[in-house]
């Protein structure tokens, strides 16, 4: 994919993913007002879960508690019973209670808008803290997923080894104005269409820009 081509693949993209679902977080951000406190919580229970699940999970465990303070008034098995069955749901349970003790000592109960800030909270990692800013915030940032990260170099727009350097790459390439949006349009084209293994390529209508590295068998 040559440079100039993204702003036409992104307008296709977005058409494209009008018929689906939103990602989850999106739903939560857009359902709570766009609450820090509720992006950062339901981006820790999607890691390795499916949407679907972590719906579900965050629905229950908000239901009980929507803000630091009384999130860490819950119990431990509270917390881990709401949850359940997320992926690592005993894990997050306690990063949940961790996290939430530390907003409150540290931040006064607020979340902090400041990536590297982010990252010093337990089970907070690149993807969850550019989400935080750029869907809670809506501060520039790029959240980069295994969906962004498998895509930006399946269209030949990026050559990189790892999540991280894709972000460092599309923070150098991508024009800023597609930043906040481009993890909510890359998840769902990434989940129902450019999927990791044979993706449907005879029905992508930005196959023309696409150089399909390592695609070996697609659909």
């Amino acid at each position: 994919m040559q440079a100039q081509q993204i702003h036409a693949a992104i307008r296709k993209v977005k058409r494209e993913i009008a018929r689906w679902p939103d990602p989850v977080v999106g739903v939560v951000a857009k359902e709570s007002g766009r609450d820090p406190f509720l992006v950062l919580i339901s981006c820790l229970l999607s890691l390795r879960t499916k949407d679907k699940t972590t719906a579900e999970a965050s629905a229950r465990l908000f239901a009980l508690a929507s803000t630091p303070a009384t999130m860490r008034q819950l119990t431990l098995p509270a917390v881990e019973k709401a949850i359940y069955p997320v992926g690592f749901y005993r894990t997050k349970a306690k990063q949940i209670q961790q996290i939430c003790t530390q907003l409150l000592e540290r931040y006064e109960g607020r979340v902090p808008d400041c990536i590297d800030e982010l990252l010093t909270l337990p089970g907070v990692g690149r993807k969850t803290a550019n989400l935080v800013v750029t869907v809670g915030y809506e501060k520039p940032g790029i959240c980069v997923d295994i969906h962004v990260h498998r895509i930006s170099n399946r269209w030949g727009y990026v050559k990189t080894k790892t999540p991280e350097e894709t972000e460092q790459a599309l923070r150098d390439k991508l024009p800023r104005r597609y930043w906040i949006t481009f993890n909510d349009l890359l998840v769902p084209y990434g989940q129902h269409l450019c999927q990791p293994v044979s993706p449907f390529c005879s029905r992508c209508k930005i196959a023309e820009y696409c150089d399909r590295v390592g695609v070996t068998k697609s659909r």
